[in-house]
């Protein structure tokens, strides 16, 4: 089975300019969807970089404000959409995951447009669809991933700078719960690669990852912000192309799954990302990884993330559900050991009295 592991990219403040030369072989026209605030900050770059491309657009179209089989089949079924020769989705992962799914379920090809940079969603065949009321409906999967990623990092310098600091504390549990995952597995050939640039999704987080957000804030682009867009978009993308379903979560995200029971959790507008960066030292204190434990609660302080269970609104009395839902999923369904609830539990407190003596 033939298979693009490794779309192309670019990444700059002229990224879009690369339109001209990679878009053409595809086709003629191109369908541009995204969400309207993505659309707003991107479409004129887009629509000045595709002047005397060869590619003409066949319309803008808003991709209905969550990433559901009826908002794809409504863009499906519309002509102007249909008539196009490719897609461009644009946006964040939702409107991405709208684009893609649509590309696959019509057999054309498709380029992505990240303007935030919060999860590798532009860069994987994996889309992930959801029912009209955003609850999780499944995961589309395909062997087909973007031709090209068009990155331009002054868009993504002017977003929200919580979708980027997110997007860091998820990107860097792909390393640890790749890498203990698959410990002692015989691992084929795909999935000993991604497994091997996986680090590339934590070291130089942390390296940049305080500058990064900084130039963020004042919508500076710098090397260190395009490192960290490279990490969270890229780095992370290739291992979750190249690795299996069971090497692509962990007990970070399944910590995260817990959390979700709380209605605090949505009420005081967690996101996903900064509760598995949470999840991230559960982990690292459940497989005893204390030096570098130390090194990322350090990080996690600099960054802001959540480092205890105050700052996620949740009192120790709760946490034997959060245990108790985080063991009912499939994140640590393959696993060198077998975690138990009293694992998560003992972790969680272990952190709590580790936090407090650094007060």
């Amino acid at each position: 089975m033939n298979r693009q592991f490794f779309p192309g990219y670019s990444i700059g403040t002229d990224a879009y300019d690369d339109i001209k030369k990679i878009c053409k072989t595809y086709g003629k026209t191109a369908a541009i969807i995204g969400g309207k605030q993505a659309l707003d900050a991107s479409q004129e770059k887009i629509l000045a970089a595709m002047e005397g491309s060869g590619v003409e657009p066949t319309g803008i179209f808003w991709y209905g404000g969550e990433a559901s089989v009826e908002n794809i089949e409504l863009l499906e079924n519309n002509p102007a959409v249909a008539k196009a020769d490719m897609i461009f989705a644009v946006g964040g992962g939702k409107a991405i995951d709208t684009g893609k799914v649509l590309a696959h379920r019509t057999g054309r090809p498709f380029f992505t447009f990240p303007t935030i940079a919060s999860t590798c969603a532009s860069c994987t065949s994996l889309g992930i669809l959801y029912h009209p009321d955003g609850s999780l409906r499944e995961y589309s999967f395909s062997k087909d991933t973007p031709i090209h990623i068009f990155i331009d990092s002054e868009v993504i310098s002017h977003a929200p700078r919580e979708y980027l600091w997110a997007g860091i504390g998820d990107t860097m549990a792909k390393f640890y719960e790749c890498t203990i995952s698959g410990r002692g597995d015989t691992l084929s050939h795909s999935e000993a690669l991604g497994t091997a640039i996986s680090t590339m999704c934590a070291d130089p987080l942390v390296a940049y990852g305080v500058q990064a957000l900084h130039d963020c804030d004042n919508n500076h682009v710098s090397s260190e912000l395009e490192e960290v867009i490279l990490g969270i978009i890229i780095s992370t993308g290739f291992v979750s192309n190249l690795v299996s379903i069971d090497y692509n979560t962990g007990l970070a995200h399944a910590v995260y799954n817990g959390f979700t029971i709380l209605p605090q959790i949505e009420k005081y507008g967690h996101l996903h990302g900064e509760i598995v960066f949470y999840g991230i030292l559960i982990l690292l204190l459940v497989d005893r990884q204390m030096q570098e434990f130390e090194r990322i609660y350090q990080f996690g302080q600099e960054m802001g993330f959540p480092t205890c269970l105050e700052s996620l609104h949740t009192k120790i009395e709760q946490t034997h559900a959060v245990a108790d839902k985080a063991l009912q999923g499939i994140d640590v369904r393959h696993y060198p050991y077998t975690v138990t609830q009293e694992m998560i539990l003992s972790a969680i407190s272990e952190l709590e009295n580790y936090h407090s003596q650094q007060k």
